[in-house]
């Protein structure tokens, strides 16, 4: 499905006056779509595609792109007119602040950047509501064409637990003793160590503490003090040397001496933990808020400007974040210091969720607007937890109804397209800059 984008135009300007230089590439319906929307777009998708990396399209595959782009959105648009669908003020405002946040910037900050792209602050809020528009057509002729079955959500489970492992890699945690080699180290030199080592592992073998041999052999940075335990985590985190010496072995096996630029290495498998089958985890977090409320004493945009002081009273450690919560917060989380609890996915409302997620532990966001009004938000800390068998059913159901949301959408899009009269003008012109 599409989504908002974060900053700058996703569509062209609708019902903007055509000017000198420009012409009709296309007519929807008896609606125009003129040359400087297509290359309005086309330069979007041309930063976007920068941005990712990668092979970029060319000049006249993305003018073939956004024209196409501009046809389907003005053919939705008309169906959502049809419908009587339209979209209020008050949900362009919380959208052009969550833009904002999302992109870690205030809304005046947002309105700047966007007027270096050539969009005046009306014409950006017009490109928001034809977006949100969009998404609520999508939704109200999409949503409805989707069922998932118990079947399907059993098959779904089955494929699951018999298939991949989350991340591919168990993980580990491995035990050393390291026997440096100098780089000045004769061949003799070399051999005498490596042989050390050898006398090491086979003490190990033989049933000898490996932990006390490496508290007083070890030549680690940290000279074997944890008993040459280096803890445990996803395989990726360790060499890929170690990886490669431990993979046969068996929880409390041996393996050595393994050499590096360090020197000897005697490695010891103390742990293998698997990670669980694809879908039967879920990653918790614990985040908490303060929330202020618009009335008649407080606008919105008041709301916003008190929070953004509070944030950097906390990020300049003037006051804790519990304590402004306790403070202010107009919920009933502000005894607890804001605190949420720990919540899994879809607990929060999306505006909320989607600035919760994209938070650092210790992270707090921007102000942001939601339907309940306006909150800063702080991500505690982050855990994955196994799901019920009943949140897993719930889990299959979510995730093969956005898989068919995703095909329901694409033939909704193209018969869409089908009932429009399209009429095909002269193409678009490449490499032009829009005129303005």
């Amino acid at each position: 499905m599409a989504t908002m984008s974060s900053v700058g135009p996703a569509l062209a300007q609708t019902g903007k006056a055509v000017q000198q230089a420009d012409f009709i590439v296309a007519v929807v319906n008896s609606e125009p779509i003129t040359n400087n929307e297509v290359q309005t777009l086309r330069q979007r998708m041309e930063r976007e595609a920068t941005a990712r990396g990668g092979q970029r399209p060319s000049a006249q595959e993305l003018n073939r792109l956004a024209l196409e782009q501009l046809i389907n959105d003005k053919a939705q648009l008309q169906l959502a007119r049809e419908n009587g669908l339209k979209v209020d003020d008050d949900a362009v405002d919380q959208a052009e602040m969550n833009v904002a946040s999302s992109n870690q910037i205030t809304r005046d900050e947002l309105r700047k950047r966007v007027a270096q792209e050539g969009l005046s602050p009306s014409a950006f809020r017009e490109q928001l509501r034809e977006q949100l528009t969009l998404t609520k057509v999508r939704e109200r002729e999409v949503e409805s064409r989707v069922k998932v079955s118990e079947q399907e959500i059993d098959q779904f489970l089955a494929e699951k637990s018999s298939g991949p492992r989350v991340g591919g890699e168990p993980d580990i945690n491995l035990g050393m003793i390291l026997i440096a080699v100098p780089e000045s180290s004769t061949e003799a030199q070399v051999k005498a160590l490596e042989q050390r080592a050898q006398d090491l592992l086979a003490r190990a073998r033989k049933g000898e503490s490996f932990a006390e041999l490496a508290k007083t052999n070890s030549e680690a940075f940290d000279k074997g003090a944890n008993g040459g335990e280096m803890g445990l985590r996803p395989a990726d985190r360790y060499p890929e040397l170690f990886v490669k010496a431990v993979q046969k072995l068996r929880p409390n096996e041996l393996t050595g001496p393994v050499r590096s630029g360090a020197g000897f290495h005697i490695l010891k498998l103390l742990e293998r933990r698997e990670p669980p089958p694809v879908g039967l985890t879920v990653t918790q977090t614990r985040a908490r808020h303060i929330l202020l409320r618009a009335s008649p004493s407080m606008s919105r945009d008041q709301a916003v400007a008190k929070l953004a002081d509070v944030r950097k009273q906390i990020q300049a450690g003037r006051v804790s974040f519990a304590r402004a919560a306790q403070d202010i917060s107009q919920d009933g989380s502000a005894s607890q210091g804001g605190d949420l609890g720990w919540a899994g996915p879809g607990m929060f409302v999306p505006e909320f969720e989607q600035v919760m997620n994209r938070l650092n532990p210790n992270q707090i966001s921007e102000p942001l607007v939601s339907r309940f009004g306006v909150h800063i938000i702080e991500v505690m800390e982050r855990r994955n937890v196994a799901l019920s068998e009943r949140e897993q059913r719930d889990m299959a159901r979510a995730a093969l109804r956005e898989k068919k949301l995703d095909e329901a959408y694409t033939r909704w899009v193209d018969e869409t397209r089908g009932r429009a009269y399209v009429e095909m003008r002269e193409a678009p012109l490449l490499n032009t800059a829009p005129a303005r």
